[in-house]
């Protein structure tokens, strides 16, 4: 049976198993987020994949940020972060790219990288959310959150096994945050409580 969790705008699955596929994890990476664009402008082939890679990267980064210190000092995880930067590095020395990532299964990716498991996820926009989010907007749009900007899933899967271990996936609106840096940082302190690798929460789980 699945853990399953709906509130507001937010969807958060957790694997029934994720204890036992996850107990010797150390590290994981973060990787590049797959990201489709349908904007209004008219655009090239080659300008609309350059769009949507920076969009990816820039969700990669804004998660490091995150986890990353002076977060940290605040929330306690149980692994640490594969600096991106490395990540990157060494995903180009194997020859995966933005544009091949997704043929590669999350088994190859963690022993091409020498992690225990992957956060990826994907991003659905009709913005530009690296640039920020329009600031023309009447109120109303506002309070109703009815300007809808498209949808983020944040994904962790077991290197060994491949397996989904969590899902957290959200609309993104006018309050969901002003850039990709505010909107990660929101979405994950609404999470925080869920977060599986959150260290209080797995000590409160297992006394339980």
């Amino acid at each position: 049976m699945s853990i399953q969790l709906s509130f507001a705008q937010k969807n958060i699955y957790e694997s029934p198993k994720f204890d036992n596929l996850s107990q010797n994890h150390k590290e994981l990476a973060i990787l590049p987020f797959l990201t489709h664009l349908d904007l209004t402008e008219t655009l090239s082939k080659a300008e609309k994949k350059a769009l949507e890679q920076k969009e990816g990267y820039a969700v990669q980064d804004a998660l490091e940020k995150y986890f990353s210190l002076p977060n940290k000092k605040k929330k306690k995880f149980t692994v640490d972060f594969q600096n991106t930067k490395n990540t990157n590095a060494i995903l180009a020395k194997n020859n995966i790219t933005y544009e091949n990532i997704d043929i590669y299964s999350v088994k190859e990716l963690c022993n091409v990288l020498g992690v225990d498991g992957v956060v990826s996820g994907t991003t659905d926009l009709n913005i530009l959310l690296s640039d920020g989010i329009p600031t023309e907007f009447s109120f109303l749009d506002y309070i109703t959150g009815d300007a809808d900007y498209g949808r983020i899933a944040i994904k962790i899967s077991d290197g060994n096994s491949g397996k989904l271990l969590w899902r957290y996936e959200k609309k993104i609106t006018k309050k969901t945050g002003k850039n990709t840096q505010d909107l990660i940082s929101r979405m994950m302190k609404l999470a925080t409580k869920k977060f599986p690798y959150d260290t209080e929460r797995i000590k409160n789980r297992k006394e339980n």
